[in-house]
């Protein structure tokens, strides 16, 4: 599925911040959903479901998440459920850990 313009925006309109604690391990950016404006939350949200629904497994370490490629970056959570999902992860497409 083509991915809607929608996400696009919102992926180049929010700044996302550098992960210091994983800065030297894993490094990547992240969003945190209660940051963002009302209707930033909402595609935040149909984002999620969108990349849950789209995405591919892929291991980081022992555990195994679903990505998203847009461009040259892959977007991730941590699998909790839709309405408990804070946090919006991005790295690099290329970029794998342990041993993935």
């Amino acid at each position: 599925m083509e991915m809607p313009d929608k996400f696009i925006e919102f992926i180049r309109k929010n700044k996302w911040n550098e992960a210091v604690t994983y800065r030297e391990t894993a490094p990547h950016e992240y969003l945190v959903k209660d940051k963002l404006s009302e209707e930033d939350k909402k595609t935040f949200e149909r984002f999620v479901v969108f990349i849950r629904e789209n995405g591919y497994e892929q291991k980081f370490y022992s555990q195994t998440y679903i990505y998203y490629n847009v461009g040259e970056k892959k977007y991730w959570t941590m699998g909790d459920p839709i309405e408990k999902t804070e946090i919006l992860n991005r790295d690099d497409k290329d970029k794998r850990y342990g041993g993935m």
